[in-house]
């Protein structure tokens, strides 16, 4: 199964990005087909209406065609002040956005329909970034996506990584696993 992984931050030393990369590790254990993309790896600029009407930027382009191309994602989404992040509201702003004129992207809604998304995230606090996955999860609904029932949020991530970067704790590793089971789950039954 060709699963998507990012992370909604790019900063340095996220914790979102260490648990991408530890779940991209998982899956693929798992048999999943992973792609783990950074978003700091694609030039996507502040959405704006006006810049749109100018032309689509072509890494738009090309994160909307990667998205379409995996039925199952997985996203790592940060908690900045209760909610996910700016960075991530941005990208998705972006992909769902419809290219006029273009026979392929003129439907926003493409990359997003039918796909399976299963969400983690990861803090330094006690909750674990939890807020931010209760607001992320309608806007997935909205874009057309399976939100799986099950998702982590993992608390005091400061110390929940190994030197090689894999999760410390084989509670953590199990939660995680179970998001990645459902996904995998949900995308095999669900996919054309």
């Amino acid at each position: 199964m060709k699963t998507l992984i990012f992370a909604g931050s790019t900063r340095r030393q996220s914790y979102n990005r260490q648990l991408a990369n530890a779940t991209a590790r998982l899956a693929t254990a798992a048999g999943a087909e992973v792609t783990h993309i950074e978003l700091a790896d694609f030039d996507i600029p502040m959405y704006n209406a006006d810049l749109e009407a100018e032309g689509t930027p072509a890494d738009v382009l090309r994160l909307k065609q990667l998205m379409f191309e995996h039925p199952a994602w997985i996203i790592c989404a940060p908690e900045y002040n209760g909610s996910y992040t700016a960075l991530l509201k941005n990208t998705i702003d972006w992909a769902s956005s419809p290219v006029k004129n273009d026979p392929v992207w003129k439907d926003g809604s493409r990359s997003f329909t039918g796909k399976v998304v299963g969400l983690l995230s990861a803090s330094p606090g006690g909750l674990g970034g939890l807020r931010s996955l209760s607001h992320l999860t309608p806007l997935m609904l909205n874009l057309h996506c399976w939100v799986t029932p099950k998702q982590f949020a993992l608390s005091k991530a400061f110390e929940a990584f190994a030197e090689d970067g894999s999760l410390k704790q084989d509670a953590h590793r199990a939660n995680v696993q179970a998001v990645i089971d459902q996904v995998l789950f949900a995308a095999r039954r669900l996919q054309p």
